[in-house]
């Protein structure tokens, strides 16, 4: 049996009530999207994402129409949730960042601060790029699906992609010439 035949089996009988087949699931999935997170928003806040995530797929198996397109589907959770968090994130750094500044401290720069365990390069890339570049790159998706994750124009997906390596030639570069 194929892992995908496997998986939308699974499904349908996670959904159908089976526990164990609910557990099994999660377990399958669970490994991959730990990297996207992590890769999205560092390790340190990643298993806590990844929480919420496998809670927010638990709770919607059942509105899941086509099993066969659920590893998209859980990306697509996983997304939305690190960009929440990534969200919120910003927003208190910005809060935090306004009152040192008002009290004279140097600010720390928040992106380096919350990126500190993802390679080096990735972490001068936009959330939004480093979420396209990890699923294009690393799992191996094409780009039609990365935009049904997303769920944004497959033009959007493409824009992402050229400016995050974009970004990374001209890293890459400054890096070279010092």
């Amino acid at each position: 049996m194929s892992a995908s035949n496997r998986q939308s089996r699974l499904v349908l009988l996670a959904r159908a009530g089976d526990r164990e087949a609910l557990e099994d699931l999660l377990t399958s999935t669970q490994s991959k999207l730990l990297a996207y997170i992590s890769r999205l928003v560092g390790s340190t806040a990643a298993d806590d994402v990844l929480q919420e995530a496998l809670l927010q797929i638990c709770r919607n198996l059942k509105w899941l129409r086509d099993p066969e397109l659920f590893l998209p589907w859980a990306y697509r959770i996983a997304s939305r949730e690190c960009f929440r968090v990534l969200r919120r994130h910003r927003r208190l750094c910005e809060e935090v960042l306004g009152a040192e500044e008002s009290e004279g401290k140097a600010p720390v720069p928040a992106e380096r601060q919350l990126f500190r365990d993802i390679p080096e390069l990735l972490e001068h890339v936009s959330p939004a790029s480093r979420a396209v570049m990890h699923l294009h790159y690393c799992e191996d998706l094409p780009l039609h699906d990365i935009a049904a994750i997303l769920e944004v124009e497959e033009g959007t997906i493409k824009s992402r992609l050229a400016y995050g390596l974009r970004c990374l030639r001209k890293l890459l570069t400054r890096k070279e010439t010092i």
